[in-house]
């Protein structure tokens, strides 16, 4: 990695923190996408991972008291479900398929609740949810518009919708970690070096990021989150399609 390269890392690392501290998600999509420009899909995926494993730990400690451990504990069963099946078909990521997947995510946002209504507060939903968000979690590296859809719809206010989401994400990421072990081995030390000075930068940008989320509305959140993962999801897919058709 070269300096300008590993000094553009950092920033990326820190904004797209900030972004995920005041939305729960989106941060980890335009992460993903820079890693992917970077580094193969099974590597990238890994680092995406350590990376937002330390800023979901990190939110998920700092808004602790808004915790929904419930709703973690069934959504969780259903991303352990997902992580023995795709162990079992010994799943392997292909960069175009990710791309495209991560362009069309944000779809799910924008149905009508009276088309699709999925609350994680009913037990079934949950674990789906989870089976769901864990599978493309490891197949994509992301899966926040999925884990969004089943918390949008709740009656929970902003703080516990992300607080919960940075919960699940801590579990979902590390099992993510543990698929892709030994392409994430495969790197070299100076660029593990790199990656190790990022995480102080996540607790930093996701630290911003909770101060600002505090002054903000439920019903900008909710707005806001809508149009951010659309413009993100819309890059991704442009992208993907263009490798595809290259």
């Amino acid at each position: 990695m070269t300096l300008p390269v590993a000094l553009l890392f950092l920033a990326v690392v820190f904004s797209t923190s900030v972004l995920s501290g005041v939305f729960g998600m989106a941060g980890g999509l335009v992460l993903l996408g820079f890693l992917l420009a970077w580094l193969p899909a099974a590597t990238a995926i890994a680092v995406h991972g350590v990376i937002q494993l330390t800023a979901n730990a990190s939110r998920a400690w700092l808004s602790r008291k808004f915790i929904a451990w419930r709703i973690v504990g069934m959504i969780a069963c259903g991303v352990l479900i997902s992580a023995a099946l795709l162990t079992l078909v010994r799943y392997s990521p292909s960069e175009t398929v990710v791309l495209i997947v991560l362009g069309l995510m944000p779809v799910m946002v924008w149905i009508p609740k009276r088309w699709f209504h999925f609350d994680v507060s009913r037990p079934g939903h949950a674990i789906m949810c989870g089976i769901v968000s864990g599978g493309l979690t490891i197949a994509v590296g992301v899966s926040g518009p999925t884990i969004d859809i089943g918390f949008i719809r709740t009656q929970l206010d902003r703080r516990t919708v992300v607080a919960t989401k940075a919960t699940i994400q801590v579990i979902a990421h590390t099992l993510k970690i543990l698929f892709y072990w030994q392409a994430a081995m495969a790197m070299d030390s100076a660029q593990w070096g790199w990656i190790a000075l990022a995480i102080p930068f996540a607790f930093l940008g996701t630290r911003t990021g909770n101060l600002v989320l505090a002054r903000l509305t439920d019903d900008g959140f909710r707005y806001w989150t809508r149009w951010i993962v659309t413009v993100v999801g819309a890059y991704y897919l442009v992208r993907g399609l263009m490798n595809l058709f290259a």
